[in-house]
């Protein structure tokens, strides 16, 4: 493994290490890097905005982006504390990463009680199966707006 790549997982852990010894996150750190230099990075912050989508990758994906001026991270690699939840690891796909490094796993992170595993579970189940309960509602209305952007001259593909 090169050096580099080890000295950017440090800065990863460094933040999750930042984030517990200050009381300010869940043990969680991302740095993105492009062309061997750190883009952007943070931790867990999910207690301190009270946002629950605060996870260290994905406020790292949103500081890389907006350092970029892009929606788009292809050409970025993304070092991260602990292998990503669903939401975290869907939002690096979206954000197109070139490659992704972890250190902790989803089993070691279930061991000190974030546990993803019934994401993973009701991801597979039918709708109806769910516990979260779901109701579709106007359709009618709605794809309407999915006709208009499907013949739309003005949008941007993603």
């Amino acid at each position: 493994m090169e050096e580099q790549h080890l000295n950017f997982m440090r800065e990863a852990i460094a933040l999750s290490e930042d984030n517990v010894k200050n009381g300010l996150g869940g043990p969680f750190g991302a740095v993105i890097v492009k062309d061997g230099k750190i883009i952007a990075k943070s931790a867990n912050r999910v207690t301190t905005t009270n946002d629950p989508t605060a996870h260290a990758e994905v406020a790292t994906i949103r500081l890389a982006c907006q350092a970029l001026q892009t929606f788009t991270l292809e050409g970025c690699v993304i070092y991260t504390s602990c292998e990503p939840c669903p939401m975290c690891l869907g939002a690096i796909y979206w954000a197109r990463l070139d490659k992704m490094y972890y250190a902790n796993t989803k089993s070691d992170a279930a061991a000190i009680g974030f546990d993803d595993q019934f994401i993973y579970e009701e991801i597979d189940l039918k709708l109806e199966e769910r516990k979260l309960k779901s109701e579709q509602i106007l359709k009618e209305e709605a794809i309407l707006v999915f006709e208009q952007w499907k013949a739309s001259t003005q949008k941007i593909d993603y």
